[in-house]
């Protein structure tokens, strides 16, 4: 998941930054990119701690995002699965933010997507599966906490629909849950060390829409920077490592990135 705040759509942006970027990028080879929660907000998907946020609007909401909430409290879990019902991202569609990166993909450029986002609008834009790391997981398959039963989230939600309040797992009656990583659960090592690797090995690192804040993702930007590659950092609002951009932007993200990658 990701805490990141929304992107400001009413940001000025300067020309000379989005060009001093393209060329950045014109000139690399292997361009790692971490997206966050503000890549998805021109499609509709709020964030969770801005100023619109799901945990914002719902504290209770946080609570059914730790894990062990989610196992010790049944209520927590219906709670969960009728949110999950209720979910923006059904009704999400790619926006031209994630068509850029797919483009970036499409000029041989792209080392790894590092995304932060659970969405999977990366996916459905058309990038290549095997490019995309999604180090929080994805919301659109359901796991068993017990079992490795795996299915895609419509599967359990069409249980949920004809009234089961609270599914268990088909095959060994645990309990379910999204494949999220949740408050509580650790985070995939294979995952992590991919990121490592991308960003040791980069020539430009590009981070969009998250204020690199939530580690130990975050720490893939000043692996890069200590590795020799420049760094653009694209986002509406400051990050906590703004000092380390070459290039530094600031606007809508579905806005700028076509830009700076067409």
């Amino acid at each position: 998941m990701s805490n990141e705040p929304e992107n400001h759509e009413d940001l000025e942006i300067d020309d000379a930054v989005v060009e001093a970027a393209r060329a950045l990028i014109q000139q690399a080879e292997r361009v790692a990119v971490l997206t966050g929660a503000g890549i998805s907000t021109d499609s509709r998907i709020p964030d969770f701690r801005g100023p619109q946020g799901v945990w914002t609007k719902n504290p209770g909401a946080e609570k059914q995002s730790t894990l062990q909430n989610y196992v010790a409290d049944p209520d927590v879990r219906v709670a969960s699965w009728r949110n999950r019902l209720d979910s923006p991202v059904w009704g999400a569609e790619p926006n031209p933010g994630h068509f850029a990166l797919l483009n970036l993909e499409q000029q041989r450029k792209l080392h790894l997507l590092i995304t932060q986002n659970i969405d999977g609008l990366h996916h459905d834009a058309g990038s290549n599966a095997d490019k995309i790391v999604e180090v929080h997981g994805s919301v659109r398959e359901v796991v068993c906490l017990s079992c490795d039963y795996r299915d895609p989230m419509q599967v359990a939600l069409d249980r949920v629909r004809l009234g089961e309040e609270d599914p268990s797992c088909p095959e060994c009656d645990g309990i379910l849950k999204s494949s999220t990583i949740s408050f509580g659960q650790n985070l995939v090592a294979e995952d992590l060390k991919r990121a490592e690797a991308a960003a040791q090995t980069c020539d430009l690192m590009l981070a969009v829409g998250t204020t690199l804040a939530v580690f130990p993702v975050a720490h893939v930007v000043p692996v890069a920077k200590n590795h020799g590659a420049k760094v653009i950092i694209v986002n509406g609002s400051p990050t906590d490592m703004d000092d380390m951009a070459d290039v530094l932007v600031r606007g809508s993200i579905s806005e700028v990135l076509p830009r700076m990658l067409g």
